[in-house]
């Protein structure tokens, strides 16, 4: 089991770099969700850092514009609450030269339209592409 973690890292890699050019972001995302949130649940299991919960993977969206931007695990403690969780929104902000990036699950895919916040739900892992 430790060794099929890097293989499944390797080929998701190698499918989202293909699908992104393909896809776009909010598709991708959820063809592959399932797989990606599998990938986190077992790699934080075999660092003893396991979420005790509910997890699923969602994109990111920037509130403001909409655009999808990434992807990210949530997480809660029950499963009704993560099931709302349509995308998570960053907020992004300037204080002085401090700069400050929320990350919120929300129950909306676009931000644009209104959209609350899903309270009992966190943002567990951020999930990027190397290109």
């Amino acid at each position: 089991m430790f060794l099929a973690a890097p293989i499944a890292y390797a080929s998701i890699g190698d499918i989202l770099k293909e699908g992104a050019l393909i896809f776009g972001g909010g598709a991708l995302v959820k063809a592959l969700g399932p797989q990606l949130n599998d990938f986190i649940n077992t790699l934080t299991f075999n660092k003893g850092v396991k979420f005790d919960g509910y997890t699923k993977v969602v994109p990111i969206v920037s509130i403001g514009n909409g655009t999808r931007i990434g992807a990210a695990q949530v997480g809660g403690v029950t499963k009704a609450a993560v099931d709302r969780v349509k995308a998570v929104g960053q907020l992004e902000g300037e204080f002085n030269r401090i700069r400050a990036q929320a990350l919120i699950p929300i129950d909306s895919e676009n931000p644009l339209k209104q959209f609350k916040r899903v309270q009992g739900v966190g943002v567990t892992a951020i999930i990027d592409v190397k290109l």
